[in-house]
């Protein structure tokens, strides 16, 4: 048989590539030369091993375990024999120190609760079954089983100190600390089941005690709302001094009342070509704050006029501050509520309701959350409704910015009043970023009356600093649209309390929304506000309980309304030192 030309043979196939047997090589020299080595030089059977070693530590950190055999089986390959123990003993001191240093960086890193929430972790399994015994406890205690409810209660105690104590020394609860607890804890359930306390007998138990703690719940809000009303709405007791002092200086001063009649008749007061700001307020340091935060970031304070209205008892305390006090020759006027002959109950029908309430039983009252907001001073203040009768206060202005006495103003209000408001009343930064801050959220949509005349997903607006148009406003008679409105919520069911779920209804379609950095609200409640935000705000509000003139206030955003306090007025130096 006649052979084939090479060039038409069949290749060899090679298992192996040329450069896997030039490595097999290489290693099988190697190996000669390090037993060569280690016949001939009996003194560096150590030495040689070890400057492997270390050159194999540089990257054992890849596969510590691997790494580790293939140590071992060169110390007894190479015929080290009595040093391979040392070799051993080196080696794992190396891996105990470095797993030691993993375990005290995973320590330092440990988030307990992400620990307690594992579903691999023996935290968990301990905290279900303490629950589950808590359950059994009362259960027991019920059947007058005592006996089994205190080993129960002791071996929860024992739980809850590992738990405690994994949680100090920032360790997870290892295997040998939980196993006793849970075999312990398994037992007295098993028994507790034994004992013919089933599921069922488990479940009405806990519906009936989470129950109890709804209640309990509900009692602790009610009581907190309360408290926090009352913290918020008390005056603390160097503003208290500040008040008598200024109400003192005010009597035994006639040059003072003087000054205020004088005042009273300046043209000013109703001249249109200048920019009018409006505050109803009973606390005259929050006033002053806007008043002092408006004229110092205005361009011209000179043509500022601020007119307050306040009540009888602070009416001579904001006529004392303001009369002695310069802010940058703006003109400042001071009005009594009370002086008002035609804010009254056969006009305003706020006013009968508010009388109504003062003499109201509120046992009737389902609604645990209303009572305390219905005796509140906020709610029954007619100073916190006057901002719906702005015309009647001001008959002869076109245009008023009107400012909370929780406000600080940043930047220059005027061109608020070169705004266009499209022919609207209402000028206002819209609320609806927040799905909750929706007209329903504020409405009872279940009353026809509501549900037929409103969108309950339409956009709700913000109070506290707003841009009225009264000339529109007077064409619209929205003081009548406020009036009907009250008319038919004289038995309370169509809106929650608040100024602002009336003014929702008496502004709707009538309010044009502004630039959101005009209004930046949530700093009396709100943690997280951007401070970027903050910075960019013409006004920030502080809405909330948490004023910035009580201890309560948020202390991140307090400096920005300390800031134009007058601390060095002598009356408040000797309160605040007093």
């Amino acid at each position: 048989m006649r052979r084939r030309a090479a060039e038409y043979r069949r290749p060899v196939r090679r298992r192996f590539s040329y450069w896997i047997w030039a490595l097999f090589g290489l290693f099988s020299v190697a190996s000669l030369v390090l037993l060569v080595v280690n016949h001939n030089q009996h003194e560096d059977r150590v030495e040689q091993p070890v400057l492997m070693m270390n050159n194999l530590f540089i990257t054992f950190h890849i596969e510590p375990a691997i790494w580790f055999s293939n140590i071992f089986m060169l110390c007894s390959s190479v015929g080290i024999g009595s040093e391979a123990p040392m070799f051993y003993l080196n080696v794992t001191a190396v891996l105990q120190e470095r797993n030691t240093r993993l375990e005290q960086v995973a320590h330092e890193s440990l988030n307990f609760t992400e620990e307690i929430l594992s579903a691999r972790s023996f935290s968990r399994q301990l905290a279900e079954q303490m629950t589950l015994a808590k359950a059994y406890v009362i259960i027991a205690k019920e059947h007058n089983n005592l006996h089994l409810a205190w080993e129960l209660s002791s071996k929860i105690r024992s739980c809850q100190l590992l738990l405690s104590t994994a949680a100090m020394r920032g360790e997870p609860v290892t295997l040998e600390e939980a196993e006793p607890i849970i075999k312990s804890l398994s037992y007295l359930i098993l028994r507790a089941e034994d004992a013919h306390y089933d599921i069922a007998t488990t479940i009405m138990t806990m519906k009936s005690h989470i129950q109890a703690l709804e209640e309990r719940a509900n009692a602790a809000a009610v009581q907190s709302m309360v408290f926090g009303q009352l913290a918020a709405e008390a005056l603390p007791k160097n503003l208290h001094c500040l008040n008598v002092k200024l109400t003192a200086d005010w009597l035994k001063k006639p040059s003072l009342q003087q000054l205020a009649d004088e005042k009273r008749n300046s043209p000013r007061l109703m001249d249109n070509n200048i920019y009018h700001f409006c505050i109803f307020s009973d606390n005259v340091v929050a006033t002053s704050v806007v008043v002092n935060s408006t004229v110092f970031n205005a361009d011209h304070p000179k043509q500022l006029v601020f007119h307050i209205v306040t009540n009888g008892i602070n009416y001579g305390t904001m006529q004392a501050w303001f009369q002695s006090n310069d802010f940058k020759g703006s003109t400042i006027e001071v009005q009594n509520v009370d002086e008002f002959s035609w804010f009254n109950a056969s006009y305003a029908p706020i006013v009968k309701q508010l009388l109504d309430a003062d003499s109201r039983d509120f046992g009737g009252y389902q609604d645990m959350d209303v009572v305390p907001k219905l005796r509140s001073p906020k709610y029954q203040s007619l100073l916190n409704h006057l901002r719906f009768y702005i015309p009647e206060i001001y008959p002869q202005l076109e245009k008023v910015v009107f400012l909370d006495d929780d406000v600080v103003v940043q930047k220059d209000l005027t061109p608020l009043f070169s705004l266009d408001l499209h022919g609207h009343v209402n000028g206002a930064v819209e609320t609806c970023l927040e799905a909750f801050h929706r007209y329903y959220k504020y409405l009872n949509f279940s009353n026809p009356i509501i549900s037929a005349k409103f969108d309950p997903q339409a956009c709700g607006w913000a109070f506290g600093m707003n841009v009225f148009d009264l000339i529109a406003w007077k064409k619209a008679n929205v003081t009548a649209r406020y009036h009907y409105w009250q008319e038919q919520n004289a038995d309370g069911t169509l809106w929650r309390l608040g100024t602002l779920p009336p003014g929702l209804l008496t502004f709707y379609g009538l309010t044009e929304p502004l630039d959101r950095r005009w209004h930046v609200l949530g700093l009396g409640y709100d943690l997280n506000i951007d401070n970027r935000l903050i910075e960019s705000a013409a006004v920030v509000h502080f809405n909330g309980y948490m004023k910035p003139w009580l201890k309560l206030a948020i202390g991140r955003y307090k400096p920005l309304w300390e800031r134009y306090v007058n601390q060095s007025h002598p009356f408040l130096q000797a309160c605040v030192t007093s």
